[in-house]
């Protein structure tokens, strides 16, 4: 398929590839490589060339190449039943297209009516696909970490999309390996405690993030429940500093005495600061932290939530179309078989009743299948981004409390060397104390004479 053109279907970052190619949906590529194992090499219109997930792109449709006959071939040049032409697929299979009724087959049809048709052929049990069936992919050309309907491996391909059944799935690929990374280990369903009813993987995950969201809370009320015993204790200190006991002590001591007091006020000053930075640098932070951290986890809840019930909805629509399918084929193969019993108008009117209901049931569930793959597309990368959101959001809320902590700490130690600044001049005044010193001030101040009484002679 080398050369041939394709259409996106889903926008590609290219960061899942070391050398991805970015496309947004709706452009148009040429293919460089088609390899085995998923992914593709294509070029963009302006040049750019990288590899890309098969399954994020459709073929255009080429227009059939018709096949001339070859000896041996098509039971030695036998020619075929009006109507019938006989074309090559793009991967080299060749079918037959009936111009009249658009039927597409896999098998030669027959030039006598009631005639089994070529030997060995096997029945195609869908529809062409814009003139073409396509052969099943095998499962190693899947995406690594493209989720696909769990289906029975004998189960037809439709537009590229395989059914492959879980004991033949490759391992996938995980999308961070070298981390224990959120978007790597959530996407299963997980039964509750009691084995009653299942939990989302992504349920889980969100759970462990309202859990933070709940210490956040509780360690802003730890500071609030900080900040008011801080108030407290700075009032009890101001109203100490203005109590007027021992305020007759004089000297040395008295000077220390009243610079204690004084301490006792300009500490109830700092424990008000201190109080007051822990509200606006530590509280409110966390606070408002916390507000945003909770609408972030709303809006993620609901979004996957929606997602999952519009992927359930498409699956239950792809199941739906099937069994139709099927039904209609039967039917199908039931007319053409009372036709090659006994041949009539009504039977062959029939048969083309039924061919362009089966057709319709085949155009049906291929459309399902392509909505039920872009519900799962717009699934999965959502479910990544929002778990690596999630992860992130993880790391900014630890960081967050980690770097307020620090600030209160750092609060505590200025808290305590500030304390210690206004006990210090009460340690020099105390050193300075001389009761020997004070006795002589006090003396010269207060002194009354230094003549003393003698005895009286007779």
């Amino acid at each position: 398929m080398s050369g041939s053109r394709c259409q996106t279907l889903y926008p590609f970052s290219g960061e899942r590839h070391r050398q991805g190619l970015r496309f947004a949906a709706g452009e148009q590529l040429t293919l460089l490589q088609v390899p085995d194992g998923g992914w593709w090499e294509g070029q963009k219109e302006d040049g750019l060339r990288g590899w890309f997930p098969a399954s994020y792109v459709q073929l255009l449709e080429q227009k059939p190449r018709k096949v001339t006959p070859q000896p041996g071939e098509d039971s030695l040049n036998c020619p075929l039943p009006p109507g019938w032409q006989s074309y090559m697929s793009p991967q080299g299979h060749r079918y037959y297209v009936n111009a009249f009724t658009n039927e597409t087959t896999w098998e030669r049809p027959s030039s006598v009516p009631g005639t089994p048709r070529s030997p060995g052929s096997q029945k195609s049990a869908v529809p062409a696909a814009n003139g073409y069936h396509t052969p099943v992919t095998p499962m190693h050309q899947m995406e690594p970490g493209h989720m696909s309907l769990r289906k029975p491996s004998g189960d037809p391909q439709i537009n590229c999309v395989t059914f492959p059944h879980p004991d033949t799935m490759q391992e996938q690929q995980l999308l961070k390996p070298t981390e224990w990374s959120y978007c790597d280990y959530f996407w299963a369903d997980k039964k509750d405690p009691q084995g009653n009813n299942t939990v989302s993987g992504f349920e889980i995950l969100l759970q462990k993030q309202l859990k933070g969201k709940q210490m956040q809370k509780e360690m802003a009320e730890f500071v609030r429940e900080r900040i008011k015993i801080e108030e407290e204790y700075a009032k009890n200190l101001s109203k100490l500093s203005q109590n007027s006991l021992a305020a007759q002590e004089e000297g040395t001591l008295g000077e220390a005495w009243a610079q204690l007091k004084k301490s006792l006020a300009d500490e109830a000053e700092v424990h008000l600061k201190f109080s007051s930075k822990l509200q606006s640098e530590v509280e409110k932070p966390l606070l408002n932290f916390r507000e945003n951290f909770k609408k972030d986890m709303k809006k993620y809840d609901h979004h996957i939530a929606d997602l999952r019930k519009q992927l359930a909805s498409r699956y239950t629509a792809v199941e739906k179309a099937r069994k139709a399918l099927t039904e209609r084929q039967k039917d199908l193969e039931m007319k053409t078989q009372q036709l090659e019993i006994k041949l009539s108008n009504k039977t062959e009117e029939e048969i083309k009743k039924a061919r362009r209901k089966s057709t319709q049931a085949g155009d049906d569930l291929m459309r399902c299948v392509d909505l039920y793959n872009q519900a799962q597309s717009k699934w999965f990368e959502e479910m990544v981004t929002s778990t690596l959101e999630l992860e992130r959001l993880e790391v900014e809320r630890v960081e967050m409390i980690r770097q307020h902590l620090c600030q209160y700490t750092q609060l505590r130690h200025e808290t305590d060397m500030f304390n210690q600044s206004t006990i210090e001049p009460v340690d020099q005044l105390l050193q300075k104390v001389e009761p020997a010193k004070d006795r002589e001030l006090w003396v010269q101040e207060h002194k009354t004479g230094d003549i003393r009484p003698v005895d009286m002679e007779i």
